[in-house]
């Protein structure tokens, strides 16, 4: 088994741990680096940013973001919860941190009385994640978004 993973807010004292994260070589393609992913939060206040790092105990080992709480109609992106980004670092995956993070952020929305569903979308691809959302139980919808697949979880 694996240390306990928890969600944790960016500061000052993680940061530079946070930003150290990178995905496994290969997976650039399939998902954006943190610092690029907290400078697009920063400039989209509107979408309710959510920045969170996943420890596993008192090592940061990934990070996410969910646009949390994004306003109906909003051009940027269409649904109230979206997992924007993702990511576990090279390091550290295959331990089921991605997994036990996913059950973090399910459960951060599961406490808000308006969720229902929580959305991401995925460059598709060999070797994109697709597969891990959908052991997970995410569905594919046939809907693209900035030409990435749509998946959605109920909740």
């Amino acid at each position: 088994m694996f240390d306990l993973v928890s969600l944790h807010p960016i500061t000052d004292l993680n940061r530079q741990a946070v930003l150290g994260l990178q995905v496994a070589a290969g997976q650039e393609d399939f998902v954006e680096g943190v610092a690029p992913s907290l400078r697009e939060a920063a400039e989209h206040p509107e979408l309710a940013p959510w920045p969170r790092a996943v420890y596993a105990g008192e090592r940061p080992v990934g990070f996410v973001l969910l646009a949390d709480g994004v306003t109906e109609g909003n051009p940027e992106v269409p649904w109230p919860f979206y997992l924007w980004r993702m990511l576990i670092d090279g390091r550290f995956q295959g331990r089921g941190y991605g997994r036990a993070a996913l059950d973090s952020v399910v459960a951060h929305l599961r406490s808000r009385p308006d969720a229902r569903e929580l959305v991401t979308s995925i460059a598709p691809g060999e070797g994109s994640p697709l597969g891990f959302y959908l052991r997970y139980g995410f569905v594919e919808t046939g809907e693209t978004f900035e030409s990435e697949q749509v998946l959605r979880l109920p909740l």
